[in-house]
């Protein structure tokens, strides 16, 4: 029917030791192809408190049993404790990863000062994070990234050019319906093309309208029954890869049932990459998450 790019988002040094692992097992068992995105720098998850001013950042909180899933320690790394390197730490588990076949990239330097600083900072700040970011991606794999997904779908047109000037190939930095390339006002292209993340991710939809860690499966399923359209899923190593594994495992079934090919992003990124349609990159609000997001904004006509 249609291809469902798995997209793993991986945030914190917990994640990365524990949920990579286990999703790495269960996708390898499954057979299916996906995307690990690492944080490759400091873990410092605990400076995220700063959120709690934004619109509907305690909803989500609430809803989504933080401390649960991510671990008081992990809430602690860069307030009360120091914020472990993720990057030099785990080397091996990263490598691992790819070894198992799996195709690996780029999430960010510092999770936590990329989603909650690029929108203030000035262009040349982006590009400076991105490349610390990708300069340990290849001391760890000995090679450069061809891949990049902003944490927390921040992501700017300075983002995009940087991209650009690093070497990133394609990238699924912001959410949207279908592959774009990123252009400015007047049709210039701005970075790679992106693959958006098409679909809701589980922390924006469990609790909400009644939504259950044993039924939110059924609600995604919904959204992709019917579809020939290709789709990118975003997932996290630290809810999928741990407490919520078991909802995971039950979207794999169902999408299989349903006839989808589960890939990695790069199979999505083909030789028509000269036809998608250029888009401009828009600021705005997702459903059952805080803050503005990068979008996939309106159509470049001309």
């Amino acid at each position: 029917m249609a291809r469902i790019a798995l997209k793993v988002d991986v945030d914190t040094w917990r994640g990365t030791r524990e949920g990579v692992p286990a999703l790495v097992r269960l996708l390898a068992a499954q057979r299916c192809g996906a995307s690990f995105l690492f944080s490759l720098g400091p873990d410092h998850t605990g400076r995220a408190i700063l959120r709690v001013l934004r619109p509907g950042f305690l909803g989500k909180v609430s809803r989504t049993s933080v401390l649960e899933h991510y671990g008081l320690r992990t809430l602690l790394h860069g307030v009360l404790l120091p914020g472990p390197d993720i990057g030099r730490r785990e080397a091996a588990t990263l490598r691992s990863v790819r070894d198992a076949g799996f195709e690996v990239g780029v999430h960010c330097w510092d999770h936590v000062r990329w989603q909650d600083g690029l929108l203030s900072r000035d262009d040349a700040w982006a590009e400076r994070e991105m490349r610390r970011a990708l300069q340990r991606h290849a001391e760890v794999f000995g090679a450069p990234a061809r891949l990049h997904g902003a944490a927390g779908w921040q992501f700017n047109p300075a983002a995009a050019q940087a991209e650009a000037a690093l070497g990133i190939e394609f990238a699924s930095d912001t959410r949207g319906s279908h592959a774009f390339v990123p252009v400015a006002d007047d049709g210039t292209a701005l970075g790679p093309p992106q693959y958006p993340t098409t679909l809701p991710t589980l922390d924006e939809l469990i609790g909400v309208d009644g939504l259950t860690v044993d039924d939110v499966h059924r609600h995604l399923l919904g959204l992709t029954e019917q579809t020939t359209q290709d789709q990118v899923y975003t997932l996290h190593a630290e809810l999928e890869g741990m407490k919520l594994r078991s909802v995971f495992e039950r979207l794999i079934a169902g999408w299989r049932s349903q006839g989808h090919e589960l890939v990695a992003l790069g199979a999505l990124h083909g030789a028509r990459v000269a036809a998608l349609p250029r888009h401009r990159i828009a600021l705005g609000s997702v459903p059952g998450r805080s803050g503005l997001l990068a979008l996939q904004g309106t159509a470049w006509q001309g």
